[in-house]
């Protein structure tokens, strides 16, 4: 763990009698010692922010959200109080702000995974520059950095299934020749990217929704058009994953890169391809990894080929450091 301490950050697992605590902190020093929490549950510790990147279920927000020390942005903690049905506690700002985060002036950018996700970059006392991803869908905005603390959601270079390119012309084709039909897509995310291209392919008719996609769409989206109900009088219907085995339309897609279900797929990702993240990590151009998501092999994996191209990586599950809470 040599490079991270040349760089002047400890990366932190929690644990209590149960096992480890979601994902990881990261202490430095910023003038004071300060510890940010990335992606985890309410810790109740002296944790000095937890930086939550999206509201997806995997980075935890649900227990953050409850905190006043957790910091998102201002689409995320809608999206958080729409999901859980909790008031968020607490501080948002708009992506592309700088803020003040514990006496810590943090840039944010978009990396265009869902509505809202952001993220994070600062610097310690000594100058490294500390770059905290999320899940990442478009590198672009994305700045050089010194270490990268990063995601591996299709990180394993020698799967095909981790090779992938978004097939925007086979959606765009699929409406076009169906007049009754009905797409899979996670409420939150997938949903939202679906009526995205369906109004950018110049559909303007009336979409149907499950009630968690539609209720997250109209309070996220501003140009989404005439939306409605599943049973509401509508051609193209969004569902997610469980409520489409009941839908009747002449034909089902489900939107995603995986394949590992009956109904026919299009191939549409709110991920980035294990070359899109090695392709981030050359255009970060970090001294040091940290992959922290999800779990399974692949951060390994991924950790793994990043250090054969000459770069110090390592997965969450290599990380050492440990504190029983």
């Amino acid at each position: 763990m040599k490079p991270l301490y040349d760089l002047g950050v400890l990366p932190v697992r929690y644990m209590t009698g149960k096992g480890f605590k979601p994902h990881v902190s990261l202490t430095f020093n910023a003038e004071k010692n300060r510890t940010f929490a990335v992606d985890t549950t309410n810790l109740r510790n002296s944790t000095d922010a937890y930086l939550v990147t999206h509201a997806h279920s995997d980075h935890h927000g649900r227990s953050a959200m409850l905190s006043e020390k957790a910091v998102c942005s201002q689409e995320t903690a809608r999206a958080l109080e729409i999901l859980y049905g909790k008031k968020y506690a607490g501080r948002t700002f708009k992506i592309g702000d700088t803020i003040d985060i514990a006496d810590v002036h943090v840039r944010t950018f978009p990396p265009h995974h869902t509505i809202g996700s952001t993220a994070f970059f600062w610097e310690n006392e000594i100058g490294t520059r500390i770059l905290v991803t999320g899940d990442v869908k478009d590198a672009k905005d994305l700045p050089e950095c010194d270490l990268l603390v990063t995601e591996a959601n299709y990180g394993d270079y020698d799967d095909p299934y981790c090779h992938f390119q978004d097939d925007i012309g086979g959606f765009r084709e699929a409406v076009k020749e169906y007049d009754d039909i009905a797409f899979g897509a996670y409420a939150f995310g997938k949903a939202q990217r679906a009526v995205h291209l369906l109004r950018e392919s110049g559909y303007s008719g009336m979409i149907g929704m499950d009630p968690a996609s539609l209720a997250l769409t109209q309070g996220l989206m501003d140009n989404a058009g005439d939306l409605c109900g599943l049973d509401g009088d509508c051609s193209i219907r969004i569902a997610s994953l469980a409520n489409l085995p009941a839908i009747k339309a002449s034909k089902k897609f489900l939107l995603t890169c995986r394949r590992d279900h009956n109904i026919p797929t299009i191939s549409i990702s709110d991920h980035m391809d294990v070359n899109g993240l090695i392709g981030m990590v050359k255009q970060c151009n970090p001294q040091a990894v940290i992959v922290y998501h999800p779990g399974g092999n692949r951060p390994v994996k991924l950790a793994a080929y990043l250090n054969k191209m000459g770069v110090y990586a390592r997965a969450l599950t290599q990380i050492n450091n440990c504190i029983e809470i």
